[in-house]
């Protein structure tokens, strides 16, 4: 396997679009996307009655062994693993070289609806990867030797750190909302420093809160 490209929230949110879609129109319970070498990669659904991190693992582990068997029958690939339970089914789709769909349902569902929606979810899912890989030629990440198995944290793109014009404009937006008179507001360094009159009060908790929640300590200059 060569691994997954590297993700961003772009590639999160089709994933997502995705996923949902499946499941409102074939009225799965959950869908999981793993890595073939085990790492739960993302889910949506309600998957809380589940252990989907070891489902992952044993899951990229059977279709592994299926692979396997098909070599043993002259077949390139069995694309669908269908196990049927007394309660819950599930349905392994292969998306690409380096992810699977895992479809979770009711036995009594129809396994034909199943894999008609997740054909469907995989061209969309691997037409997002190969855009993916384009914008990052020879950028992959090998989420098994990273020696984890929920790696679904690892794609969350993190939002931008504010800049210092938009710190100082939450802060004054806050510190009118809470009513306490201001004659001066600016960022010096790590500090945020509020020159007010002859006012006793002390700041607001909010402000203070605001203050550690951006690395900021607070500096009260009363005039």
């Amino acid at each position: 396997m060569a691994g997954l490209p590297q993700l961003i929230q772009e590639d999160i949110d089709c994933m997502d679009a995705s996923l949902d879609g499946l499941l409102s129109k074939s009225e799965a319970t959950a869908a999981l996307l793993i890595d073939k070498g085990g790492p739960l990669v993302h889910q949506r659904g309600d998957a809380s009655l589940f252990d989907t991190t070891t489902i992952a693992a044993l899951a990229a582990g059977s279709f592994s062994a299926t692979q396997a068997i098909a070599g043993l029958v002259n077949e390139s690939n069995f694309n669908n693993i269908y196990q049927q339970g007394e309660r819950i089914s599930l349905l392994v789709s292969n998306i690409d070289d380096d992810l699977l769909l895992i479809i979770i349902f009711k036995a009594d569902q129809s396994v034909g609806v199943m894999k008609y929606y997740a054909n469907v979810t995989v061209t969309e899912i691997a037409t997002q990867l190969a855009r993916a890989r384009l914008r990052l030629p020879g950028e992959t990440m090998d989420l098994v030797s990273m020696n984890v198995l929920d790696v679904s944290g690892v794609f969350q793109q993190k939002a931008a750190a504010p800049t210092p014009e938009e710190i100082l404009a939450q802060a004054q937006a806050l510190i009118q909302e809470l009513g306490y008179p201001i004659i001066g507001l600016e960022l010096m360094g790590q500090n945020l420093v509020l020159s007010i009159g002859n006012y006793t009060a002390d700041p607001p908790g909010n402000l203070a809160e605001f203050c550690a929640q951006n690395s900021l300590q607070l500096e009260v200059v009363r005039g």
